[in-house]
């Protein structure tokens, strides 16, 4: 059983029922269908399966940079990540600064979804009013309890991008590879991009593609 926002683009739905899973749909955004989830957990017995905050999916995610410090031919001066609920960069922090602690960590948000920036700023995590939905993906009020302190521990700082900012990374991604990537899925370029006139690189810098969730009709929006 998996729970998603109504806001939830149609490739993504279509993809998971694919997958044969019953589908839930509630809510326009990600706290909502949270809620619903640990509702239903409660009510059926079932077992709750947190898309951030457990270690179990923090560790699955962390194999993202297992892969990246594998298979990179050159040595890698940064990684880039996108930012939701932390459960990716914590696991990508964690793994690369126990095996590279000089490799730098960024985590990338939108402007209008800035939690975990603010929760570092503030030293807890704290709340945001409404999280703007033009980057579903990491459209979330709040960051993780468990996903924090990694964030805090490991992630040298986390950079807040504007739509237009990621607009030109989705654009640039497609001129550059010929993939179409979802907003949230271009945030880590776009926060490279920002990053990248103050910076002197010594060697790559790696920049995390989170999802390809976009539905065509929406690319009409982005180009505009």
């Amino acid at each position: 059983v998996v729970v998603l926002p109504r806001t939830t683009p149609s490739i993504k739905i279509d993809a998971v029922r694919a997958l044969a899973a019953e589908i839930v749909l509630i809510g326009d955004g990600y706290d909502e269908a949270e809620r619903e989830a640990f509702r239903l957990a409660a009510k059926e017995r079932l077992t709750m399966i947190h898309p951030f905050d457990d270690p179990r999916v923090i560790a699955g995610q962390a194999t993202v940079a297992a892969e990246v410090l594998r298979q990179c031919r050159h040595d890698v001066s940064a990684i880039f990540v996108p930012v939701g609920g932390g459960g990716l960069i914590a696991g990508v922090a964690t793994y690369v600064k126990a095996l590279r602690p000089d490799v730098r960590v960024f985590g990338v948000e939108p402007v209008d979804s800035d939690a975990m920036y603010r929760s570092l700023a503030a030293g807890h995590p704290v709340s945001i009013d409404q999280p703007g939905l033009f980057a579903d993906g990491v459209a979330v009020r709040r960051v993780g309890r468990h996903t924090f302190p990694l964030v805090r521990a490991g992630v040298d700082e986390i950079i807040r991008v504007t739509h237009r900012q990621i607009c030109r990374a989705m654009k640039d991604v497609f001129e550059e590879t010929r993939s179409i990537v979802e907003p949230a899925g271009a945030l880590a370029v776009a926060g490279l991009e920002a990053h990248a006139p103050n910076t002197a690189w010594s060697s790559p810098a790696v920049a995390v593609l989170s999802g390809a969730n976009m539905d065509f009709d929406r690319l009409a929006s982005v180009i505009e």
